[in-house]
């Protein structure tokens, strides 16, 4: 079973699938790709259907899609438990992750990872200033609040147990680091900004920055 990825400095959706993939306690081996000159991203192509990262070869087969890889993860491995047992929790739980999967334009424009903005290491950038990018922060903060008061007592998650959706914000806790935004401006409480220092001292984070940073 092989996790193809790219860039582990700022690839975000890569991060999202390793750490699902981590998650389950499977073994799986990472191949690193790159897709910063036409020849790389045709060997790319080649591997991904889709041209993107991440992707997963598993039985035959590619699964491309950082949400479909969540979601197979979900059903291949039941017992890590990556959706809340919940109903109502677990409807919500994909709303959230679902949003994160396809919004926020702003904050991915505005704050977008790269090589001059990675999202490991100490380097830090001047905070970006936009409408639109608060009112991604303010529903992020919102979100955050709204989940964590009604389901996360008892941990520092979403949903109770680490789920998909912690892992699926998890790159937008290196973006409100790396931009030094400041949550409270958009309505935090301390809620938000507790929950994103939780999810940077994941140890499953904290082992993909140092392997990012070797």
């Amino acid at each position: 079973m092989d996790l193809i990825i790219g860039p582990r400095t700022y690839s975000t959706w890569s991060l999202r699938g390793w750490l699902v993939m981590k998650a389950t306690g499977a073994a799986f081996a990472v191949v690193d790709a790159r897709y910063d000159t036409p020849e790389r991203k045709a060997a790319l192509t080649a591997l991904s259907p889709s041209g993107f990262v991440p992707a997963l070869r598993v039985d035959g087969e590619v699964i491309w899609d950082t949400l479909a890889i969540a979601e197979w993860a979900a059903e291949r491995y039941p017992e890590a438990g990556l959706w809340p047992a919940d109903a109502t929790a677990r409807a919500l739980a994909r709303s959230v992750t679902a949003e994160m999967h396809s919004g926020f334009q702003a904050l991915r424009t505005l704050c977008g990872t790269g090589p001059d903005h990675p999202m490991v290491g100490d380097a830090r950038a001047e905070t970006p200033s936009d409408p639109a990018l608060d009112r991604d922060l303010a529903r992020i903060v919102g979100l955050v609040r709204q989940m964590r008061g009604r389901f996360g007592q008892g941990g520092p998650w979403l949903f109770g147990a680490r789920t998909i959706a912690d892992i699926f914000y998890t790159p937008v806790a290196a973006r409100v680091r790396h931009f030094q935004i400041d949550l409270d401006a958009h309505g935090d409480d301390g809620t938000a900004q507790t929950y994103m220092a939780a999810l940077l001292a994941h140890p499953d984070f904290r082992r993909w920055e140092v392997e990012a940073l070797s």
